[in-house]
């Protein structure tokens, strides 16, 4: 079970240039890809036709917008900040997907906090999360998202 890092908004600034954490290992499986299918639309055949995928590519493949919209639920596993009144998330500055996730893989994410800067009446955090593949080098998704949480 991973142990976020507990911090007060007070002090997220000393986050800055530090990794965080790690979440926890999640498998992601060929009903969860399904379901993303459905809500997004996007239905195409290395996602969803398992028998042609696991022919001609080895599995079928986890959608790259479904493995970065694994962030909310993996983040509050590195990381909980204490004294927020709400957070939202205020985008990306990049995304790349630098990895084929096949269909039964297990993820998680590291994050770094590459900067603290004052937005809007609260805090803007930059960070670098990475979703990293078990037995993989390279990684399936870095993105450097953007939050901003207010006091």
């Amino acid at each position: 079970m991973a142990n976020p890092t507990t911090v007060h908004y007070n002090d997220l600034e000393s986050l800055t240039g530090k990794e965080i954490g790690v979440s926890d290992w999640h498998t992601i499986d060929q009903e969860r890809v399904n379901m993303f299918a459905e809500a997004t639309g996007d239905h195409q055949w290395i996602h969803v036709d398992v028998e042609r995928a696991t022919k001609e590519l080895g599995s079928p493949i986890v959608h790259g917008y479904l493995t970065l919209s694994l962030l909310p639920m993996l983040g509050p596993e590195v990381m909980r900040v204490e004294g927020t009144t709400r957070g939202i998330n205020y985008g990306a500055n990049k995304v790349r997907f630098t990895n084929m996730v096949p269909v039964g893989s297990k993820l998680r994410m590291r994050q770094t906090v590459k900067e603290v800067n004052a937005k809007a009446g609260g805090k803007q955090m930059i960070s670098e999360c990475t979703i990293e593949i078990e037995g993989q080098e390279r990684p399936a998704c870095v993105a450097e998202t953007i939050t901003v949480l207010y006091g």
